[in-house]
């Protein structure tokens, strides 16, 4: 969908305000897509990210009438989006197995570059959940990790160490891939 003025976000916006089912309808169609990828990053799978993202247009809807379009309303949708993704996180975590993780270091072979973008998300799927929630928090998100301490309700120091040891995964991941396409290639 193409992106929409100000004006018509205002007059959506209004309508929303107003329970205007339609506009409801329009606002969910226009930022649905941008809301799913935000959803799935914190998600282990298709159907809990759109759990995450129905309970989070819910709250959009309802708070509606204290957003400001002065202020970015993207970013306004992208913070329930988050929130409401953690509050499932935090709903959730005691269904979630947690992997023990071994403390080995690992090569800092750099085959970045070698991988799509989609290839270090699936990647980063494959994290726990609580390190992932984490990574995407820091890396992608921008929290400080005092903000993901108080977040997640864990010290500063379990957040760095979520951060280091999801690292570590990811390293271990894109090395064992490394290798394979080496071999592949070396034959």
């Amino acid at each position: 969908m193409n992106p929409i003025s100000k004006e018509e976000l205002a007059v959506l916006i209004e309508g929303c305000i107003n329970k205007d089912r339609n506009c409801q309808r329009l606002l969910y169609t226009q930022f649905f897509s941008a809301g799913m990828n935000i959803a799935l990053r914190y998600s282990n799978s298709k159907d809990e990210a759109n759990e995450i993202l129905n309970d989070a247009f819910l709250k959009i809807f309802k708070k509606i009438s204290t957003c400001k379009i002065e202020n970015s309303f993207n970013g306004w949708i992208r913070r329930i989006i988050i929130n409401t993704a953690l509050d499932f996180y935090r709903r959730n975590k005691k269904h979630y197995h947690h992997l023990l993780l071994e403390d080995d270091m690992v090569s800092h072979n750099n085959v970045i570059d070698d991988i799509s973008y989609e290839d270090i998300s699936k990647l980063i799927n494959l994290l726990s959940p609580a390190y992932k929630t984490i990574f995407n928090l820091y890396v992608i998100d921008g929290y400080t990790h005092k903000e993901i301490a108080e977040i997640m309700d864990i010290s500063i120091g379990s957040s760095k160490s979520g951060l280091s040891r999801a690292r570590v995964n990811l390293q271990k991941m894109l090395k064992e891939i490394y290798d394979i396409d080496y071999e592949r290639n070396a034959g």
